[in-house]
């Protein structure tokens, strides 16, 4: 039984550390898809206004160009769920031809800050 024990203790840990190895850190997902430090700058500033003055909508939606460096794109209110906003992000980097979407989840804190949240 303790073997047992041990032996799911251990495949539960490798899981996890596995898991661990693959997600990527949210600086590499963004140079990735071409984007400057400056154009994750822009889009999380459209994303904060979207916020400003509470609970947006489904639906709505904000668009944002880095004129520096010609990146654009439109977040979209995908969801609200609890205390969260899930967004969808259609972004298109410059010198890019097609529109990549990305979707990220926003949570109100104690406090009432939106946190990026996984």
């Amino acid at each position: 039984m303790k073997a047992w024990i041990s032996s799911t203790l251990m495949a539960v840990a490798l899981l996890g550390a596995a898991a661990a190895v693959q997600a990527k850190p949210l600086s590499r997902i963004i140079a990735e898809m071409g984007l400057s430090p400056e154009d994750f700058s822009v889009v999380n500033a459209t994303a904060d206004a979207m916020l400003a003055s509470g609970t947006p909508q489904v639906g709505t939606e904000s668009t944002w160009m880095n004129e520096t460096t010609g990146s654009k794109g439109t977040i979209r209110v995908r969801d609200v769920r609890d205390n969260c906003v899930h967004l969808q992000h259609f972004i298109q980097p410059e010198g890019a031809e097609q529109t990549r979407e990305v979707r990220t989840r926003r949570c109100r804190d104690a406090g009432g800050n939106w946190i990026l949240t996984p």
